[in-house]
C-alpha cells in the first residue's frame, strides 16, 4: 500500500458532455468513498449544449476546463493532462462509480514503482459481472476485455481475475499513469479518436520496457457507453492494425498458448487455429471463408448481436461488406 507519509498529488481527469446524472454519481462516489485526499478533480466539458449542464458546471467546486471541439478522446485527455497539476494522472470516464474506498491507494502502490507504466482496475457492469480486468491482444478478434461477463467474485483462469498481474493493456475508462511518463511517451495517439487509444498507449509503454498492471483491489462500476455509443471507424482499425500487426497475429504474450484465441472466454484449445489478419480484423481461416457466404456469416453475426448489441452487429456487417468487396 502507499506510504501514508508519501501521498503524491493526483489529478483525476473526467471528460463529459451533457451527462449530468451520471457525472454527479461519479463525482459523489469519489468524494464520499475515497480515503485518499490529496487529489484534484478536473472536469473536461466537451462542448455541452444543455442549459442544465452549463449551469451545473459553472457552479461546480471542481476545476472545469472547456474543450469546444468535436469529440476526440485522445485530444481531450491530452489537453486536460497538459493542464493537470498532479504528479500522477487518473483518466476516468464520467459513467463510472467508485466501489473500493482505497481505489486511489491501490493504483498508486503500483504506479509509484519506476518500472510500471500504467495501472488499470476491475470494472464491473451494474449486474456485478466483469466488464474489464485487463485487455487481451489478438484474442476473440483484435482486442478483448479479459474475463468480460464473469461473475465479480469468480477466480478466473488460474485465479488471475482476483490477482494483481502484468498484462498487455488496460482501459482508460480508469487508468493511472505518471504525468511525466505520459508526456514523455507523447500522450494518447490523436489519430485514434474513438477506440484503441488506451490499448495503443499501453503497447507503446510496453515497447519501452514498462509493465502494465491490473489490480483487482480497485473496483468501480462502469455503465459502459452510457455517454457515447460504441463507435469504431474503419480508418482507425487499419491504423491500429498497421502499427501492431505482428503482435495481433502472434497473440497476447500474457495469454496461455493452450487456450483458444477464437473466444475471449479462456476455453481450452481443441484444434489447431490458423489466423488471418485483414485490414479490418483478425479472423480464423475457416471463419474468413464463412464471411464470403451471407447465411453462414449471419450465424456469426447473431452471436455478436447477443454479446455486444445491435450497434456492434451493424458495424461488423459493414466490415463484412467491405471485406467482400476487397476480395473481388
Amino acid at each position: 500500500m502507499t506510504d501514508k507519509k508519501n501521498q503524491p498529488f493526483v489529478s483525476i481527469i473526467i471528460p463529459t458532455k451533457d451527462n449530468i446524472s451520471l457525472l454527479k454519481q461519479c463525482l459523489e462516489s469519489i468524494e464520499n468513498k475515497s480515503t485518499y485526499n490529496n487529489y484534484e478533480i478536473m472536469i473536461v466539458d466537451n462542448d455541452s449544449k444543455k442549459a442544465e449542464t452549463r449551469s451545473y458546471l459553472s457552479a461546480s467546486k471542481y476545476r472545469v476546463i472547456s474543450y469546444n471541439k468535436p469529440f476526440n478522446f485522445s485530444k481531450i485527455n491530452n489537453f486536460a493532462a497538459s493542464e493537470a497539476k498532479g504528479e500522477y494522472i487518473i483518466f476516468l470516464n464520467d459513467d463510472t462509480e467508485v466501489i473500493s474506498s482505497d481505489w486511489i491507494e491501490r493504483m498508486l502502490e503500483h504506479s509509484q514503482k519506476p518500472e510500471v507504466g500504467a495501472v488499470g482496475v476491475k470494472l464491473l457492469y451494474p449486474d456485478d459481472t466483469v466488464q474489464h480486468a485487463g485487455d487481451l491482444i489478438g484474442v476473440g478478434g483484435m482486442t478483448a476485455h479479459a474475463f468480460e461477463g464473469f461473475p465479480r467474485d469468480h477466480p478466473g483462469y488460474q485465479g488471475l481475475l482476483q490477482r494483481v498481474h502484468n498484462c498487455s493493456a488496460v482501459t482508460a475508462a480508469c487508468m493511472m499513469i505518471r504525468k511525466k511518463l505520459f508526456e514523455e511517451i507523447g500522450g494518447f495517439d490523436e489519430n485514434l479518436a474513438y477506440a484503441f487509444n488506451d490499448v495503443d498507449l499501453c503497447l507503446r509503454l510496453g515497447k519501452m520496457g514498462y509493465s502494465i498492471i491490473y489490480t483487482p483491489y480497485a473496483e468501480l462500476y462502469h455503465y459502459a457507453t452510457s455517454t457515447r455509443p460504441y463507435t469504431v471507424h474503419s480508418e482507425e482499425i487499419r491504423y491500429f492494425i498497421e502499427r501492431w500487426r505482428d503482435m495481433i497475429l502472434e497473440g497476447d504474450p500474457y495469454y496461455d498458448r493452450n487456450l483458444s484465441r477464437l473466444r475471449p472466454d479462456y476455453s481450452p484449445k481443441i484444434k489447431q487455429e490458423r489466423f488471418v489478419l485483414t485490414d479490418f480484423g483478425l479472423f480464423e481461416e475457416s471463419e474468413l471463408g464463412m464471411l464470403q457466404k451471407p447465411r453462414r456469416y449471419m450465424r456469426i453475426a447473431n452471436n455478436i448481436a447477443k454479446r455486444h448489441g445491435v450497434g456492434r452487429l451493424t458495424l461488423e456487417f459493414l466490415r463484412y461488406l467491405m471485406i467482400k468487396k476487397a476480395k473481388k
